[in-house]
């Protein structure tokens, strides 16, 4: 049924119930795993591909942490790293590469603070065909 799930990482705490989440559904789907982060600072803003930082560096040390996470489990796992608007890069990767599935974890904001921190997973599930699965960190 799912066989690529993107899961979209910000490297927060909201990312763990996620990351455990699909580690079961991808072990019993069979599935593979993209693990998506899109790098929001300056740098990554501005040089993309070219930038550098630590920002970057803690990024790229993060997915290979998941990603050995996914390896464990016997679940084929790969990592990409995107660069700017966090929603944007996810439906461009989701129009661009295509998935069966993307999952996300929220932070659960509400009302005032989604229309200043921007609403990321709402702004995906209304721009891409595909489901997405949102779990809500605690």
């Amino acid at each position: 049924m799912y066989k690529t799930i993107l899961l979209a990482l910000d490297l927060s705490p909201a990312d763990r119930p996620i990351i455990d989440h699909v580690k079961q559904l991808a072990g019993i789907m069979h599935s593979r795993v993209v693990l998506l982060h899109v790098a929001t600072g300056p740098a990554a803003r501005f040089h993309e591909e070219d930038a550098g930082g630590e920002e970057i560096k803690e990024g790229k040390a993060y997915l290979k942490q998941i990603r050995g996470e996914f390896e464990a489990a016997s679940i084929s796992c790969e990592l990409q790293l995107a660069y700017g608007d966090p929603a944007k890069e996810i439906v461009r990767w989701v129009d661009d590469t295509g998935c069966d599935l993307v999952a996300m974890g929220t932070h659960g904001h509400k009302l005032l603070a989604d229309l200043f921190l921007g609403a990321t997973a709402s702004r995906v599930q209304h721009n891409i065909s595909v489901p997405v699965l949102l779990l809500r960190a605690r």
